[in-house]
């Protein structure tokens, strides 16, 4: 008996053993980004940096794609853990059948808006008739487009679309088109300014768009119950409130090993994003999410709209 209870007791020894080196160790989490590093990802790469992620057993990778349209479809297939999104395409994609999940929130804000040189001859929406808008990507930017000409008594008809690919600022700046769409505000606005030719924005969520959150995470339908999601978004959480509290310090680890990122425009959006990370990334606005469906199901964007458990949840942690 007394041998039986040793045994016991060596074989409880050697488990927690094994289970502190596997965490020492750290699981493998991959996530692909939305694009090239940016300020906008400020948040992942602080937590990195801090070791935060390190701290919850993970060993964290992040990986910038070559095409931006690959990342959700590569976490449907299972061949990442997580991928930078955005909620606007999120709703498409899971409309279509893609199996995948909002766990957690970047940019908490629109960064999309529509971009006019400032002293030029458009003041206000109305100006936009008889111009030339550019656009990257058909779909959310052309509607975007209509509402907000709708707001100021225009229609699609009164305006030409012209695809400039991703070339946003220089298409604007070379007299090319006279408006574009999918501007970020905290990039392209700094880029023309850098240029000293200044921008003038009008706010999607100011001109009829519903307020959406810009930059999400989504996993795998599959792994919503997998608690290294709820280790990885608490390391997060702690990623954005240091930032928040420490910015520069921050800028100096986001930077770190990553000279090409330490220039001037990175800067100025830099601070120009600080305001807009999500501060609480788990959290949920469930209404947010159903008002934004309901807002692409009566614009013919989607076919339906899902109960929101299926496509965004608050990790249980």
């Amino acid at each position: 008996m007394k041998r039986q209870i040793i045994i016991f007791f060596l074989i409880i020894a050697g488990l927690f053993t094994f289970g502190h080196s596997a965490q020492a160790a750290g699981q493998n989490v991959t996530v692909l980004l939305d694009w090239f590093i940016n300020p906008d990802h400020a948040p992942l790469y602080v937590a990195l940096e801090k070791g935060f992620f390190n701290e919850k057993g993970l060993e964290v990778e992040f990986i910038a794609p070559s095409n931006p349209n690959d990342p959700p479809k590569l976490v449907a297939a299972k061949q990442a853990d997580l991928a930078v999104s955005y909620q606007n395409q999120h709703h498409l994609h899971v409309d279509q059948g893609l199996p995948l999940v909002r766990i957690a929130t970047l940019i908490a804000t629109p960064l999309n808006s529509l971009v006019v040189l400032k002293d030029g001859p458009i003041k206000s929406l109305s100006d936009l008739k008889g111009r030339v808008i550019g656009y990257s990507v058909g779909g959310f930017e052309t509607l975007f487009v209509q509402i907000m000409l709708a707001q100021a008594g225009l229609a699609m008809k009164d305006v030409k679309l012209v695809n400039v690919n991703f070339s946003l600022a220089p298409s604007l700046l070379s007299g090319k088109v006279h408006a574009v769409i999918g501007a970020f505000r905290n990039f392209e606005l700094n880029q023309m300014a850098l240029k000293n030719r200044p921008g003038r924005a009008f706010y999607v969520e100011e001109h009829g768009i519903p307020a959406y959150d810009e930059l999400i995470l989504i996993c795998h339908a599959d792994r919503v119950s997998d608690p290294v999601l709820g280790r990885f978004v608490d390391a997060l959480e702690r990623g954005v409130q240091y930032l928040i509290n420490h910015p520069e310090q921050s800028w100096a680890l986001f930077i770190r090993g990553r000279s090409q990122l330490d220039d001037e425009l990175n800067r100025r959006a830099w601070s120009d994003t600080l305001p807009r990370f999500a501060m609480r990334p788990g959290a949920l606005d469930h209404k947010r999410y159903q008002r934004f469906a309901e807002f692409l199901m009566n614009r013919g964007m989607i076919g339906q709209i899902p109960p929101l458990s299926n496509y965004a949840v608050e990790i249980v942690r």
